[in-house]
């Protein structure tokens, strides 16, 4: 394999510069990334209809919610690998029309079991395009500043999705019936079947060798039962189950892990970490899925339940802070190419969630313009950092395992969002409970919700008073987490500024 980085201050060549087509090609790609991003929250305020109208059960409720993650996360690498083999464009066409299939079947679905299959197919449609869109764009852009400038906004929409996910689902289940929600992945959908067999190349690997179909459950069994643990962990405490998911996980990650050192042609190629800043690409970008997952499950509950907005209000305010995350990935890719240090970059963008972390440590129960002008500082931060490791885990990979490379990052990213908020989740929740009352009602101990659904079932003057308490001992919780996030952050930049010191891409083009 050729060397990918060399720890000198060599500038890498550029290649070709892409020119109206391929940015014409990178628009449509952003489409379908944008919906599968916003379809981790469409459903936020779409649950009050579904359950009027499909009456689920509250286990079915949850898998409604729960199986696009789990599905998306469980099949990242397996289709990342696949699309190296059939083709990166390929794929992407097949997922889009999975994902449209999916959108339609949601859209129509005349109950929960069919819904949850629904949102199964869309899990899978969403694994093929999240890795097939990051795979083309390293094809596509063969200059390392056009790159860096496309996988930064690549960053910012895939950030912003999320947010704006929760917002399209409240206005448009104001106005129309909850299927709509699905319907608009439609057009887009539509559009990129239409218009990728004209302006996107097709690109894979050469000589890919067989598809090992034993590594497909070992990822499986690796990814799911870990990603379920830490996803309950927050909420129902540190129990035996969700130990035990994460324990198994944790072997047969190892299973997996042995499996692609040892087969002549595995799903992930352990020569991917041979190059020196591919390893440290994939534990930063873990990091910083940490610290905007763990800050973004304390920000939503605090403007809903501590600050009492409506759900769509709350959504609406957590806009606000993308405005800052626009701006940071290109002016971190500008700083990149004007010879700034990586390491530098990245150094200060954890440095800039710390200071994120710090502001939301600072708050108190009626801090609105804090908590957001913390969060889009956090934010911005962040969306720095994933940007330049995405850029430099995907340029310092062989270009015919761009999409094995692009899956693992992003499976990297899927288990640094659960950890942190299985983390901070914990630690926030710990203090909560610790300042609620012994003589509270049980649900008041369990959740700052289940604390103000039993205040309405009390006098006015004590169901105030476990209000007060509740929320106050919510933002405490929320302050020890941001604290806990200060040290992870400020950890985070300390080993970025060491493991990327002098790290310079030379681009690696096979194996």
């Amino acid at each position: 394999m050729t060397n990918s980085t060399t720890p000198t201050s060599t500038t890498p060549s550029p290649g070709p510069r892409a020119g109206r087509r391929e940015w014409t090609a990178f628009g449509v790609l952003m489409l379908p990334l944008l919906l599968v991003s916003m379809d981790v929250s469409v459903l936020y305020f779409a649950v009050p209809a579904i359950s009027a109208d499909l009456a689920p059960t509250g286990t079915q409720q949850l898998w409604i919610f729960d199986i696009y993650a789990f599905v998306l996360a469980g099949l990242l690498m397996t289709m990342g690998s696949l699309g190296d083999r059939i083709g990166r464009r390929k794929l992407l066409l097949i997922g889009a029309a999975a994902f449209g299939a999916g959108s339609l079947l949601a859209a129509y679905a005349n109950s929960a079991e069919t819904l949850i299959a629904a949102r199964a197919v869309l899990g899978i449609g969403g694994a093929t395009l999240m890795p097939s869109t990051m795979a083309l764009i390293r094809t596509m852009f063969s200059d390392p500043g056009q790159r860096a400038k496309a996988l930064g906004l690549w960053s910012g929409v895939m950030t912003g999705g999320v947010a704006l996910g929760s917002v399209m689902s409240g206005l448009l289940v104001q106005y129309f019936w909850w299927g709509s929600v699905f319907l608009v992945n439609l057009p887009a959908m539509g559009l990129l079947l239409v218009l990728g067999p004209i302006l996107l190349t097709e690109s894979k690997n050469p000589n890919p060798g067989r598809f090992d179909l034993l590594s497909v459950p070992l990822s499986m069994a690796a990814v799911l039962p870990v990603v379920y643990g830490l996803k309950e962990i927050p909420s129902e405490g540190w129990h035996t189950e969700y130990v035990l998911s994460l324990t198994v996980g944790l072997f047969f990650a190892y299973l997996f892990v042995q499996r692609q050192r040892t087969t002549a042609s595995p799903l992930i190629s352990p020569a991917l970490f041979r190059g020196r800043g591919f390893g440290p690409a994939v534990f930063l970008n873990l990091l910083s899925a940490f610290a905007m997952m763990g800050s973004a499950y304390f920000t939503t509950q605090y403007l809903q339940s501590v600050l009492g907005r409506s759900s769509l209000e709350a959504a609406l305010w957590s806009l606000l802070p993308a405005v800052l995350v626009g701006a940071a990935a290109p002016a971190s890719a500008a700083l990149v190419q004007r010879g700034v240090d990586r390491a530098h970059v990245v150094a200060g963008g954890f440095a800039g969630a710390a200071c994120g972390y710090g502001l939301l440590a600072l708050v108190g129960t009626d801090s609105l313009w804090l908590v957001l002008i913390g969060a889009g500082v956090l934010a911005a931060g962040i969306v720095t950092v994933m940007s330049q490791m995405m850029d430099l885990g995907l340029s310092t990979a062989p270009l015919d395992k761009a999409g094995a490379a692009s899956s693992l990052l992003e499976t990297g990213a899927e288990f640094g969002g659960a950890l942190g908020m299985a983390v901070l989740g914990s630690i926030g929740t710990a203090v909560y409970r610790h300042g609620i009352p012994a003589a509270a009602p049980a649900p008041a101990h369990e959740t700052l919700g289940g604390a103000l659904a039993v205040a309405q079932q009390l006098p006015a003057r004590t169901g105030d008073a476990l209000i007060a308490t509740a929320r106050e001992a919510y933002t405490h919780g929320m302050q020890a987490a941001a604290v806990a996030g200060v040290v992870v952050s400020l950890g985070a930049a300390l080993l970025a500024a060491r493991a990327l010191r002098g790290v310079t891409v030379r681009e690696a083009v096979s194996e």
